[in-house]
């Protein structure tokens, strides 16, 4: 039996690190806010990392090892027995790949459709490349709103020029899967539209116990859309820069013209680090998915003893918690254009870090919806969160000035 991931390492050894989840912040404070887990590597990636380093082999990517592995991983955990690895291209992360894709289907000033409140790179990626990023706010569920992305669709499209919908599934920061039936729905609004879309499902292997996986190229009316997928997020490998952009059957055209050159910004180590756990790494996977679900159960608990003025839905998917922070009454500006820097601090984040000392993700960031949220991770040991959710506790219900100074674990 596998142990659980998130148990291994001490804050302790966790402090070692130098990536920018354990470098941004003074060593007092925790960092419970960008999109890193604090676990090993699975013993497959490292193996097989070790083993190609230790025959020198850092070359050049080659062949479709990394596509087939992305092929079966899907076949096994979701039942999708289409992806081709004919329709697949290599590309240096999910974000690159999400540009080099819109620029297959959309020109310089066309639009760009958001669930809002979302990925804050999204904003910033889009109109760097000169595309308008246009919100469909999700409802007050945390879900798509048919309805409002339908009005959305109308008017982008009557502007006219090409339109595509940059659609999150699961949804960071919510947490939110997206079911198969309003996925299906999606689809055939966008179909009737004229709209190409385009699906970040790079959370895809970390959907917790009660919702279920629909890949998007799955569902009826999908089949001229795109998907960005990786390893990344299942395995904690953002370090090691590698995805594939999947093209639906009606979509293989549009793939084919992606620049040759684009491929070659996929680490080869990287590359070897995804396939291995695309192939080999379920065990490891259902380990650490049960240690998400105790953190997620964990949460609630500290929630309603800590901070009972916070609301929130625990998330389906991700190991992202989306807290509802506007009891507190804590100022924060409303940005509906995504932020230049995306750990920018305004409102219950600022508060939670120069109090608590817990740096989190400001929901300001995150578009139309965000402010008055924060965004808390919690692929991390019990023992951190409980500590961070007291800390944020005692930010709350003290003067500034009697808190405590943090210790504890």
């Amino acid at each position: 039996m596998q142990p659980n991931p998130l148990e291994q390492l001490s804050l302790h050894q966790l402090r070692q690190r130098r990536s920018a989840k354990w470098r941004a912040h003074p060593e007092d404070v925790l960092p419970l806010w960008v999109a890193e887990m604090d676990v090993l590597l699975a013993e497959e990636v490292s193996a097989a990392l070790h083993h190609a380093i230790s025959i020198g082999d850092t070359g050049y990517p080659a062949g479709s090892e990394f596509a087939e592995s992305l092929s079966g991983f899907a076949q096994r955990r979701w039942g999708w027995s289409k992806l081709d690895p004919e329709r697949t291209a290599a590309v240096p992360d999910v974000m690159n790949g999400v540009v080099e894709v819109l620029r297959l289907v959309t020109s310089p000033g066309d639009a760009v459709v958001v669930n809002s409140p979302v990925y804050a790179p999204f904003y910033a990626y889009i109109s760097h490349d000169d595309r308008r990023v246009v919100e469909a706010p999700l409802g007050a569920d945390h879900r798509i709103d048919l309805q409002v992305l339908e009005g959305v669709f109308s008017t982008a499209s009557a502007d006219g020029g090409r339109v595509a919908y940059l659609l999150c599934n699961p949804h960071n920061p919510t947490g939110t899967v997206h079911s198969r039936e309003e996925l299906a729905a999606v689809a055939s609004l966008a179909r009737s539209y004229g709209v190409r879309v385009v699906v970040d499902e790079i959370h895809a292997p970390l959907v917790l116990a009660g919702a279920r996986f629909t890949p998007y190229l799955s569902v009826p009316g999908a089949e001229d859309a795109f998907s960005l997928m990786s390893a990344t997020k299942g395995w904690n490998l953002a370090g090691l820069k590698a995805a594939l952009a999947v093209a639906g059957p009606e979509a293989a055209a549009d793939l084919r013209r992606m620049p040759e050159e684009v491929g070659h910004g996929a680490s080869y180590l990287g590359v070897i680090a995804h396939t291995a756990a695309f192939t080999h790494g379920d065990q490891w996977l259902d380990a650490l998915l049960g240690g998400l679900q105790e953190n997620r159960r964990l949460l609630g608990e500290l929630l309603r003893e800590h901070l009972p003025q916070l609301r929130w839905t625990p998330m389906q998917g991700t190991y992202l918690a989306w807290l509802d922070c506007r009891e507190l009454g804590l100022a924060e500006r409303s940005n509906g254009s995504g932020p230049a820097v995306v750990t920018e601090l305004e409102g219950p984040a600022r508060m939670f870090l120069e109090r608590g000392r817990v740096a989190l993700s400001s929901g300001h960031i995150f578009g139309t919806g965000g402010a008055g949220h924060v965004r808390l991770n919690i692929a991390t040991n019990q023992a951190v969160l409980t500590e961070a959710i007291t800390r944020m506790g005692r930010a709350v219900s003290d003067a500034p000035a009697r808190v405590s100074a943090p210790g504890g674990i």
